[in-house]
Order: structure tokens, then C-alpha cells, then sequence
């Protein structure tokens, strides 16, 4: 039996365009939400998966609608998997019914991946390169080291309260405790 999936991330969006194509291949049954691909909470998901029995196929217009990631994608349709059961991706033509199938999404899978990989080393190169160039990643410090200074020695001095500190150097109550720890800890 095929069963499907349809899901969008708005109520202003429209189901119609995947349901049609999920009726089109013959889904008897459909199931459907309306929330982000990163909500745990997928009501409608957790019925078709509650439903599906051994040598069903789970159904969706499109890998995106399944999975919020990639691990997360893989995930589910290794349990489909091992549960007997098979995945169907209309628009990625991808149908682990077959052998070829299941090939094409495991090298969806590994090429996804491996754009990860790539991504995570070249912004880790970036940020080497940029404090090579003494540039540091971050929020800038709030005060200069000279009023990062000044902090501390108003609190010992115990004239100002640490709310008139505050004040005076512009900075909140975390902040001057920040400072205040830091100076305690270098001291």
C-alpha cells in the first residue's frame, strides 16, 4: 500500500500541489501537516508512520518534505527499512523498492554530506585565516581594557552601589559582573 506524506511550513500554504501528485501514484491514504520541517512535533507524520505496515511504501512529493536534515532524513528511512518497509520521493525520482533506488539515495546521502564537509572546512579555514590576519570572531568587548579596568576597582572601592557602576560606564549588571570576575580570576 502507499501511503502519503504532505507537508508545508505556512497555513497560507497550499497542500493541493502534493496531494494531487501523491493521489496520481496511487496513495490511499494521505497524511498531512502544516508545520516547519524543523518541529519536532509533526502530528500528522507520527500517524502515517503509526500506520505503515511491512512492504508498505511511504510516500512524499519531495525529500524535503520528510526530513528537518540530512541525519535526520537517513534516519527515517533506514527505520522504514528495517521495519520491512520501503520509501518513494516523487520529485528526486528516488524508490528504494529497487536496488537502484536504494543507491541513488545513498548517494544523495554521501554527496550531501559530503557538501557538509566542505561547507564546516571552509568556514573553518576562514575563521583561521581571519585570525591569522588578527581579526577575532564575536561581539565586540563592550568596554576598552582601561574601563574594563575601572569596573573592579569602583566595586572594591564600595563608594558607588554596583547599579551606580553600571550607570556611570554604561554596561548592565551581567556585563559588570563579567568584568568583575575576569579581573578577579587575572589578579
Amino acid at each position: 500500500m502507499f501511503v502519503g506524506y504532505a507537508r508545508v511550513s505556512l497555513p497560507a500554504q497550499q497542500l493541493a500541489l502534493q496531494e494531487d501528485a501523491l493521489q496520481q501514484v496511487g496513495c490511499q491514504k494521505i497524511y498531512t501537516d502544516t508545520a516547519s520541517s524543523t518541529a519536532r512535533e509533526r502530528p500528522g507524520l507520527a500517524r502515517a508512520l503509526e500506520f505503515l505496515r511491512a512492504g508498505d511504501t511511504l510516500v512524499v512529493w519531495k525529500l524535503d518534505r520528510l526530513g528537518r536534515s540530512l541525519s535526520h532524513l537517513i534516519a527515517m528511512v533506514t527505520k522504514l527499512h528495517s521495519q520491512g518497509m520501503h520509501f518513494q520521493s516523487l520529485q528526486e525520482q528516488i524508490d528504494t523498492t529497487s536496488g537502484v533506488g536504494k543507491l541513488v539515495f545513498h548517494l544523495f546521502a554521501a554527496l550531501a554530506e559530503f557538501e557538509y564537509d566542505l561547507i564546516h572546512e571552509r568556514t573553518r579555514a576562514g575563521l583561521a585565516a581571519a585570525r591569522a590576519r588578527g581579526k577575532c570572531g564575536g561581539r565586540p568587548k563592550v568596554l576598552d581594557a582601561k574601563h574594563a579596568a575601572l569596573a573592579p576597582a569602583l566595586y572594591h572601592a564600595k563608594e558607588l552601589s554596583v547599579k551606580e557602576i553600571c550607570i556611570l560606564l554604561g554596561i548592565g549588571k551581567t556585563t559588570f559582573y563579567r568584568y568583575l570576575k575576569q579581573s578577579e580570576t587575572s589578579g
